[in-house]
């Protein structure tokens, strides 16, 4: 079975990053609504999905006031060793989901989950940004092929 996509001049086959993020919004949309203060299920979920791309993926998990999960959203797609992340965005895409907290996440291609400078740096700018909001950052994940790292979990929150 061939996965389509939409295009400008019609339908393509889907690629297979593509295919990976659909599966990956299926499994976190189809998690059973718990909650999500301990998201286990949902990260794992990513990290099958997400670890095995070739370009870096910025997701959110939007939360309600109960940490259930509302959406998910992809916020940005890189390179193999970066992804722009639009803080503008992230706030927009909070404030449509009417967001009360959220869970970010991207992957590392190389497989390493150690955060990075940047990734620390941009994971406080989106919590600076959000808190203006009253939306809170419960955590951020490093997502790999195998591991996956918690900011939370490591004091980085």
């Amino acid at each position: 079975m061939l996965l389509e996509v939409r295009s400008a001049s019609g339908y393509r086959p889907a690629d297979k990053e593509e295919v990976l993020l659909a599966a990956a919004r299926y499994a976190v949309m189809d998690t059973p609504r718990e909650n999500a203060s301990s998201p286990k299920n949902a990260i794992e979920a990513l990290r099958r999905y997400l670890g095995p791309l070739e370009r870096e993926m910025f997701v959110a998990m939007w939360l309600d006031s109960r940490n259930q999960v509302l959406d998910f959203d992809v916020i940005s797609i890189g390179t193999v060793d970066s992804a722009v992340v639009p803080v503008r965005e992230v706030a927009r895409k909070a404030i449509e989901r009417n967001a009360v907290g959220c869970l970010l996440a991207h992957n590392h291609p190389s497989g390493e989950v150690s955060p990075s400078p940047a990734d620390e740096a941009i994971t406080r700018r989106v919590q600076s940004a959000l808190a203006l909001f009253e939306i809170r950052v419960l955590d951020h994940f490093v997502l790999g092929r195998e591991k996956a790292y918690s900011f939370a979990e490591h004091g980085l929150l």
